[in-house]
């Protein structure tokens, strides 16, 4: 098996994603390849108390980005909305999509306080395996459009600095109104939305359920943008909250690399990304919450016994 972690004196970032072996799904479509390179740094949320504080963070980013050589664009987010989302998350009462690597959720966008548009669905397959995630189709079958995501998060190790893991993502996401199935807390219509999580079912008339019946509220702001060598990647800061008593939860400054095929993405440019993102643990080390992903707070919001994959 690949190796997830590494530090400076191992092999680069790009060597330790494997090849995807060839295969098709159902109805003779290869399989999905990566197309993000994700870096995401999870923060102790009690540093985000307004718009001002969560400008803060670019601070800690200004000696890597000139260390590394790596422009960061703050100028033209000086004047960048924050953006607020509703999210909740949706699973069995004994969390059995959590527990084999599926992640459902339920987005509703935000302008002047009010929604804005249809709620947005997510659901993902999220898992240190490159294979068993590219080999699961998580295409909905829906009467609309969706968009397929296949993206490598990295994140710092667990328990030190100084190092990487790689989850790998597969997501669709789609207007709530694009799906003809109405009662979505029933968990045969969801398997007629989702097929691949049928092998999760346990009986007929199974129910899906609010995860741990909390709504959070995610306050977002673009921060910069970083230059990869011409692939741009748009930074910014996030704090989750509970809903209601506006409890924090967690804080995540997150990036992202886009690219039609993996192999536009150099060595060396990989490699870049991946020190560059090394020196920014060190630089935030008193921010950064290890050990943790956005998700598996929720989950564990109540204390509960989970099954991870991450």
């Amino acid at each position: 098996m690949v190796s997830t972690t590494s530090n400076l004196t191992d092999m680069g970032l790009q060597k330790r994603i494997p090849e995807i072996k060839p295969g098709k799904y159902y109805d003779g479509l290869p399989f999905d390849d990566i197309q993000y390179l994700g870096f995401k740094l999870l923060l102790k949320p009690n540093h985000f108390i307004s718009r001002e504080s969560m400008r803060d963070f670019a601070k800690l980013i200004k000696g890597p980005s000139a260390a590394f050589k790596i422009p960061f664009d703050l100028d033209r987010f000086v004047n960048a909305p924050v953006k607020i989302r509703e999210v909740i998350f949706l699973d069995t009462q004994d969390f059995r999509l959590y527990n084999n690597a599926f992640i459902l959720r339920r987005r509703f966008s935000y302008r002047d306080g009010f929604p804005v548009g249809q709620p947005e669905i997510v659901f993902k397959y999220r898992h240190t395996d490159i294979q068993k995630v590219a080999e699961t189709d998580v295409r909905p079958i829906i009467r609309g459009d969706y968009d397929i995501k296949f993206k490598c998060q990295v994140l710092p190790l667990k328990n030190e600095l100084g190092g990487t893991r790689i989850l790998y993502s597969h997501n669709v996401q789609f207007p709530r109104d694009h799906a003809e199935q109405k009662e979505v807390m029933d968990f045969d219509n969801l398997v007629k939305v989702f097929p691949s999580l049928d092998s999760l079912r346990k009986e007929p008339g199974e129910k899906i359920d609010l995860v741990n019946k909390v709504f959070i509220e995610e306050v977002l702001l673009d921060i910069g943008s970083f230059n990869f060598g011409g692939m741009v990647a748009k930074a910014n800061v996030a704090i989750w909250r509970t809903r209601g008593d506006h409890r924090p939860l967690i804080g995540e400054f997150a990036y992202q690399i886009h690219f039609n095929n993996r192999k536009d993405v150099k060595p060396e440019l990989a490699k870049k990304a991946e020190d560059f993102f090394i020196a920014l643990q060190y630089s935030a080390k008193h921010w950064l919450a290890l050990n943790s992903t956005k998700t598996g707070i929720v989950y564990n919001l109540l204390g509960n016994t989970i099954k991870s994959a991450e």
